[in-house]
């Protein structure tokens, strides 16, 4: 007796489409030309080239962080500074953050004191024109 078999190929189970997310910022004039800007200077086309890079230095600056690095530049001659950036810092562990003493003579007290206490400037034309952009 012969024996008849059906080949059944097994067919792949449909894939899920991997959404892809949007982002829209709203960004002042002066962010919206420092984006253009740093994506000119970057020689970066477009909008998700310049996030997706953003996002990757700014991982790394928040995974340096949470295990207690300082993020530090260095010029040609040695000079260090450390940045300290507020949101950064609330994921480093409980370390002493940076600090700085200014010696004050009592002449630049007395001066802090006298500016602090005046009302303050109005803003220049020059000022407001630059917060403009």
């Amino acid at each position: 007796m012969a024996r008849i078999t059906k080949n059944k190929t097994k067919e792949a189970p449909p894939r899920k489409q991997i959404r892809k997310s949007k982002f829209q910022a709203d960004l002042a004039p002066s962010e919206d030309s420092m984006v253009r800007a740093l994506k000119t200077e970057l020689q970066l086309t477009s909008n998700t080239d310049f996030l997706s890079d953003a996002l990757a230095l700014f991982r790394w600056a928040v995974s340096e962080r949470k295990r207690g690095h300082r993020i530090v530049s260095e010029s040609a001659t040695g000079e260090r500074k450390i940045l300290v950036f507020p949101h950064l810092e609330r994921v480093a562990p409980e370390l002493a953050l940076p600090r700085i003493d200014i010696h004050w003579t009592q002449a630049e007290l007395e001066n802090l004191a006298e500016l602090a206490s005046k009302r303050p400037a109005e803003p220049t034309d020059a000022l407001i024109r630059a917060m403009r952009h």
